[in-house]
């Protein structure tokens, strides 16, 4: 039987290579590719996921790009051998909290198109949800950051941020594949929400990091390379 080809999905302002400590280790035993996107839409990039997951094929994603992984799986619920989604979520159900969310999203997605790259990668790296990650791991991040434009950062964010996506936890009991959802233990907010998409999904599962925070792959990538090969694993 064929190893299925595994498509590894970055967040916001990362690119696909920031899953490379993950995907090396994933690749001894299965074929990856980490997805670099080119289009700057929820639309577009569906597209792009849809050209280079063939039939069979296993979506991991991380924040954003777990995101775009759910809403690619439920819009094609029989395409998908199976699906890895870190620090990731099914949407804001209050209506209130995503008009909260989406009114703060498009004062963001202003103030990128209206400061320097760097103003905007400062502002992101102080953000609560990566207060545990070291200055070396910091750093590292900051060239894919800096990479970015700002004009299609805050034409992604318009399109596909949260406070812009209809959620889909009513989709998740319609998947029919093995669905792993991981979070860092320090991320409780994620770590809830995996919990919820494991019992959602008929073959859900969730799994907890240790000594990890929101971007669990980068934190701890051997760790969450094991869990990958571990569902593979068990689904060949």
């Amino acid at each position: 039987m064929q190893a299925p080809l595994v498509v590894f999905i970055p967040g916001f302002m990362q690119p696909g290579e920031a899953w490379a400590p993950v995907a090396r280790r994933v690749a001894e035993r299965y074929p990856t590719l980490c997805l670099e996107f080119e289009t700057h839409t929820l639309e577009g990039r569906l597209d792009e996921i849809a050209a280079a997951a063939p039939a069979g094929s296993v979506l991991a994603g991380y924040s954003m790009g777990g995101r775009l992984a759910l809403w690619a799986a439920v819009r094609d619920t029989g395409r998908f051998a199976s699906l890895v989604l870190v620090g990731s979520t099914a949407g804001i159900e209050v209506a209130d909290q995503r008009r909260a969310r989406l009114a703060a999203d498009l004062e963001l997605a202003e103030r990128i198109e209206t400061q320097p790259i760097e103003a905007t990668v400062r502002e992101w790296e102080r953000q609560p949800v990566f207060a545990g990650q070291s200055a070396e791991l910091v750093e590292a991040q900051r060239p894919g950051r800096l990479a970015q434009r700002p004009a299609d950062l805050a034409e992604l964010l318009r399109s596909a941020g949260q406070g812009a996506l209809e959620p889909v936890w009513d989709r998740v009991a319609s998947l029919p594949m093995p669905l792993l959802a991981i979070a860092g233990e320090r991320d409780a907010r994620y770590v809830a929400a995996a919990e919820r998409l494991a019992a959602l999904a008929p073959l859900g599962r969730a799994a907890k990091v240790p000594a990890a925070g929101h971007a669990a792959h980068l934190e701890r990538p051997g760790l969450v390379a094991e869990l990958v090969l571990e569902a593979l694993d068990g689904g060949n």
